[in-house]
């Protein structure tokens, strides 16, 4: 019942409350870079599908903490969770700067990436891991694009994403390093997949 309760309360935060984050920003210190209405529509729009990322991020790990029998590794999932919180707060603060919302989606988001950590969870520990490291990978991986796309100027939120970047590559070899499953080449194709149609969609929406 407590887990359950800590993830109802987690969810309500995480689509209701502003986040408030245990670290300062990676951004702080950094000007507002001067931006065309263009360049800053498009930063907007990369930080709204990073927020989603994170809002993904406190479903998926919250769910399998919930279902975990191992107290060290709820533990672990708690931790990274918090560390996702800063995530999710700077990312929302990015947005801010950049005049940009979050996603309209972001009930659907968290809800599809719940699901998906309760029955990683159910199959077993390693394969919640496994799936952890996969979603880190491709996490990592997409924020290296959005390193790329950004306007060069806009030092803030290329702060912001490169700390992401390494915070995630982090959490997959933590969770490699626990016992980690790799996930069968269909799976990892299917999750994928699955991250294209919300990352395109949470572009515009």
């Amino acid at each position: 019942m407590d887990s359950l309760l800590i993830a109802a309360d987690n969810a309500l935060r995480t689509l209701l409350a502003r986040p408030g984050a245990s670290e300062e920003t990676p951004a702080h210190g950094l000007a507002e870079a001067a931006l065309t209405p263009a360049q800053k529509k498009r930063a907007g729009a990369l930080m709204r599908v990073n927020h989603v990322g994170e809002v993904c991020a406190q479903a998926l790990y919250t769910a399998q903490a919930t279902v975990t029998r191992d107290a060290r590794l709820r533990i672990h999932l708690q931790q990274a969770a918090r560390e996702e919180t800063d995530h999710l707060a700077w990312t929302r603060q990015r947005l801010d700067a950049l005049g940009a919302r979050p996603s309209l989606l972001n009930p659907l988001w968290f809800a599809g990436a719940f699901v998906l950590g309760l029955v990683a969870a159910r199959v077993g520990d390693r394969v919640s891991l496994g799936f952890v490291v996969e979603t880190e990978n491709q996490v990592a991986a997409h924020l290296q694009s959005h390193l790329a796309r950004l306007p060069e100027q806009d030092l803030a939120s290329r702060a912001v994403v490169a700390r992401m970047k390494a915070d995630e590559e982090r959490h997959a070899m933590q969770a490699r390093a626990a016992g980690a499953l790799e996930l069968p080449a269909p799976v990892r194709a299917a999750m994928k997949a699955a991250a294209r149609v919300m990352t395109t969609t949470a572009h515009y929406l």
